[in-house]
């Protein structure tokens, strides 16, 4: 009976706040009014409780935007987001103009070397250029692939040329007389045979043959092949943290081909840099040769004012103005004492005195000091 009293209690007391709610009772305006100033009421909007509790998710395409990572365009060189910051301490192979028209060259030549060397139509593409950290490179090598460590011998330093799998097999079938239209057979899981790493070895003996001719306009450098590696840890040629230019090259031969990529490290090219930052082939950069001509003819025939200082004694200037005509002065030097040579206050050299005929001559003793040269350069 208690029961029934307090649900009939409850019922009456849930009709008077329907009941206030339908008359617009003062309380609902305070709430709805904390509610609209809490959200931002001012614009006289409602919004309702599921959009309040909403979040942004990003998808995979914002994602990989942000952290600039792009699976459709691996090979850009265009980076953006963390990724772009990151390599932003590379060095641009566009700073180095005439490396592209080397590999340019390169290609060309190879394109030739290789239709001899296989008998075969080859063509050979350029696909980019790209700066890359050492590490970086050796992480991303797909396996299996034969790795070439050659030698720059002028540059002293070492290079990297990877042929990868699908070349390897290609030049293999085609320099044992497979047949056209047939693609080459692939058996992963094993090492390379002694036949198959000889072939290719041919190959890129060829390929460096080819870089020797492509850089002898620009610089005389011979490439020679110091080892051939399958595992990349024994093909580290420079730190991981290293900069390095990377050349990703594409070989066809119809049906048949692979990708050949050359890396060479900063430090390889250094002692060519400023022939690689021309813009054309024999670019000179702010010299002018009839000018260095004329400055040169003109230095030459210059008359310059030499004076030999045999002592200098400090002496009063009464005895100085006492001085009368035939007095000796006494010289702390000795006969065979070096002479001091000077231009003005410009110390020259030193020599020693002596007679030639009637003429006093003067017999230097060395070239002119470094400390000269500047201040006659400077004057």
């Amino acid at each position: 009976m208690a029961d029934e009293v307090d649900q009939d209690a409850m019922a009456a007391s849930w009709e008077a706040e329907a009941a206030g709610d339908s008359t617009g009772g003062s309380g609902d305006d305070a709430f709805a009014a904390e509610w609209e100033a809490m959200v931002g009421g001012e614009t006289g909007k409602t919004i309702s409780a599921s959009a309040i509790g909403a979040e942004r998710v990003l998808n995979q395409d914002e994602i990989d935007s942000l952290l600039g990572f792009d699976l459709g365009d691996d090979d850009g060189d265009e980076k953006n987001g963390i990724r772009g910051i990151i390599n932003s301490a590379l060095v641009s192979y566009e700073r180095l103009p005439m490396l592209e028209i080397v590999f340019d060259r390169l290609v060309r030549l190879m394109t030739t070397s290789l239709r001899n060397f296989t008998s075969d139509n080859v063509e050979v593409s350029l696909d980019h250029i790209s700066s890359i950290r050492f590490g970086d490179y050796l992480n991303s090598i797909p396996l299996p692939a034969i790795l070439a460590v050659f030698r720059a011998e002028q540059l002293d330093n070492y290079g990297l040329m990877t042929v990868d799998s699908n070349l390897i097999y290609s030049i293999v079938d085609v320099l044992l007389g497979g047949r056209r239209g047939t693609t080459a057979m692939r058996i992963e899981g094993r090492p390379y045979t002694t036949i198959e790493r000889m072939l290719v070895t041919r190959m890129i003996e060829v390929i460096l043959q080819d870089m020797q001719a492509a850089f002898e306009p620009l610089k005389q450098v011979d490439f020679s092949l110091d080892r051939i590696e399958t595992n990349p840890r024994f093909a580290a040629i420079a730190r991981p943290a290293n900069a390095a230019i990377m050349i990703k090259m594409r070989i066809d031969m119809e049906d048949r081909g692979g990708r050949v990529e050359l890396l060479l490290p900063y430090a390889t090219l250094e002692p060519i840099r400023k022939m690689l930052i021309q813009q054309f082939m024999g670019e000179k950069f702010g010299r002018d040769n009839i000018w260095e001509g004329h400055l040169a003819t003109e230095l030459w025939s210059t008359d310059m004012q030499v004076e030999a200082v045999l002592d200098e004694l400090p002496v009063p200037l009464g005895r100085l103005l006492n001085l009368k005509v035939g007095e000796t002065v006494f010289l702390n030097q000795p006969p065979d004492g070096s002479v001091e040579l000077r231009c003005g206050q410009i110390a020259l050299t030193k020599g020693r005195m002596g007679k030639i005929g009637r003429a006093i001559a003067l017999s230097l003793d060395g070239p002119l000091t470094n400390s000269a040269r500047r201040e006659l350069m400077s004057q």
